[in-house]
């Protein structure tokens, strides 16, 4: 009896198996928290989770999974299937997107941005360079061209700005470090602690990011058309996962890039850029404007030596660094 019922158990159990749908389980590693920055992977993981019935859902994570400037190499290890980084953490781990952080390219709307990542990302060289970390670009966070906040005294004129600390990464700190400041790579998290201390004086930020870290609550000054750049933050998934999906899963994934970014970029200006202005007058900072002789001298002795410099650098890597300016200058024309 208690044979024929094992059996008979053992077949009914079985066959549940073989009919039920188990949910997969995408962890996805965020740092801060939710912020327009990273609205466009919430839409995402809401659009994955209706488009397959619940079969796929992304998990997000901020902080929990990993430190910022771990998560690219935390991705290669498939410590989870999704993240997202700013290739100016870690330019030597993902030299061919640092295109994108390159100053004074010209950008002027986060559509533009978002259409310009997506066709730098779709590049075989950069599938390549990123294929290295096991990781599949799914696609960009587009900013706006980041200004600068800081304490003290404010730098009425360009010269103003020599022996400052800024916290500026990439481009943006080659920028600043042009005219004598003194550019510190640290994350995003670490900068209103910085500024407390007085290890730095000031902040490139997108304003998102100095409402979300607290930096306008301290800021003295910011400035409104330095713009010398942006950086470039995309998600990534790791490869094998993505590999692993079933083709349902994969297409809701994928198809969903597009409606996310639509949704991002127009919360950013629907909610981010229409709440700064406000927040800049409550808080009474002063807003420092240049005039348009300075900056153009500025941008013209800046942006064709740092690009000349990155082609140079980045051929040494074994990279069509000049196809890849080529490509971003052929899209900013479009």
């Amino acid at each position: 009896m208690n044979r024929t019922f094992f059996s008979v158990s053992a077949f009914v159990m079985l066959a549940i198996s073989a009919t039920h749908v188990y949910a997969a389980e995408w962890n996805v590693s965020l740092w801060g928290k939710r912020r327009a920055f990273t609205e466009h992977v919430h839409k995402l993981a809401e659009l994955v989770d209706k488009k397959t019935n619940g079969s796929l859902k992304l998990k997000i994570s901020y902080g929990g999974l990993s430190k910022a400037r771990e998560n690219l190499d935390n991705i290669s290890f498939g410590a989870f299937e999704m993240a997202q980084f700013c290739a100016s953490y870690h330019e030597d781990k993902n030299p061919s997107i640092t295109v994108l952080e390159l100053p004074f390219l010209g950008v002027t709307s986060l559509e533009q941005e978002a259409r310009i990542s997506m066709a730098v990302y779709k590049h075989p060289a950069v599938k390549k360079d990123l294929a290295r970390w096991n990781a599949t670009l799914l696609m960009p966070t587009p900013l706006p061209q980041y200004n600068i906040a800081g304490i003290g005294k404010p730098p009425k004129t360009l010269k103003d700005f020599r022996g400052m600390s800024i916290r500026a990464t990439g481009g943006i700190g080659n920028a600043m470090g042009a005219i004598g400041a003194v550019p510190t790579s640290m994350g995003a998290a670490e900068v209103r602690q910085a500024l407390d201390s007085g290890v730095i004086k000031a902040v490139a930020f997108a304003p998102h990011a100095h409402i979300s870290f607290g930096t306008v609550e301290i800021v003295k000054w910011w400035t409104t058309n330095l713009n010398p750049g942006t950086v470039n933050c995309p998600v990534v998934v790791n490869t094998d996962a993505l590999i692993s999906l079933n083709d349902t899963e994969r297409k809701a994934l994928t198809s969903s890039v597009d409606e996310a970014i639509k949704h991002y970029i127009s919360y950013y200006n629907e909610n981010t850029m229409k709440k700064w202005w406000p927040v800049l007058e409550k808080k009474k900072v002063e807003q420092i404007t240049y005039n348009a002789e300075n900056l153009e001298a500025f941008r013209l002795g800046i942006a064709g030596p740092a690009a000349a410099a990155w082609v140079k650098d980045n051929n040494r890597r074994g990279l069509p660094a000049q196809d890849l300016l080529n490509l971003v200058r052929e899209e900013l024309a479009k």
